[in-house]
């Protein structure tokens, strides 16, 4: 019997991440993020988003992208445990597993309609712009969330956030409606949690800006922002 499977983007995200780099570590942790969901021509269908809005939340199920290709291994090295602790793939969410699928909860803003078609405008997604989208599925509180839920190894990580320092004529560099964003990402420290070199300058492309920042302790400091290339 064939087991095979054949599977195609129904959609792809747009979002303000260029590379993977500064990309937050779990959806829903930087609720400003506001990324456009544009569906693929055969999917571009107003029937088949009927009802859609009513729905607070959705499931993406997306394909990492990034990953495709890449040799997957039956144990990998958490970044968030220093990169030298090695879990089960199946007890991660590395992106490197047998099948590059992911899943992410997003926040529903809205459904526009222009030359694309139907448009979902999504809040606190986690994914590199371009992402391919696999499936879309309403999230249902009564039965998605479950308070008494253990986190596993993740409960015993700290997840510290930083203090934020961007000088004001960098800032002003930023649009307005994307500064809120990037400094919540910035405050989540978008570094691996190995790297805790004070002198190192890091940097990600967001929303069409280079940007190079350094962290001392728990302070980080934007030091140069230019227009990405």
């Amino acid at each position: 019997m064939d087991h095979s499977i054949t599977m195609e983007p129904i959609a792809h995200i747009h979002t303000d991440f260029g590379t993977k780099f500064g990309v937050p570590r779990q959806s829903g942790l930087v609720d400003a993020l506001e990324a456009r969901i544009v569906f693929t021509p055969p999917y571009r269908s107003r029937d088949a988003l009927r009802g859609i809005e009513d729905f607070s939340h959705l499931w993406l199920l997306w394909y990492f992208s990034e990953a495709a290709g890449r040799p997957w291994s039956p144990t990998v090295r958490p970044p968030r445990l220093g990169g030298n602790t090695r879990m089960g793939v199946f007890a991660t969410r590395s992106p490197f597993r047998p099948n590059n699928i992911a899943l992410s909860s997003v926040r529903l803003l809205g459904l526009e309609e222009n030359s694309q078609g139907p448009v979902l405008l999504v809040a606190g997604a986690d994914l590199m712009d371009g992402t391919p989208i696999l499936d879309i599925k309403p999230y249902l509180p009564y039965t998605d969330s479950h308070p008494e839920a253990t986190g596993g190894f993740t409960d015993a990580v700290d997840f510290p956030h930083l203090e934020v320092d961007v000088p004001e004529a960098l800032l002003r560099l930023v649009p307005e409606e994307k500064r809120q964003a990037l400094l919540g990402v910035l405050a989540e420290d978008p570094r691996p949690s190995y790297q805790k070199d004070p002198n190192r300058v890091y940097g990600f492309r967001f929303g069409g800006l280079e940007l190079r920042f350094t962290v001392n302790g728990d302070r980080l400091t934007v030091t140069e922002l230019t227009p990405a290339e």
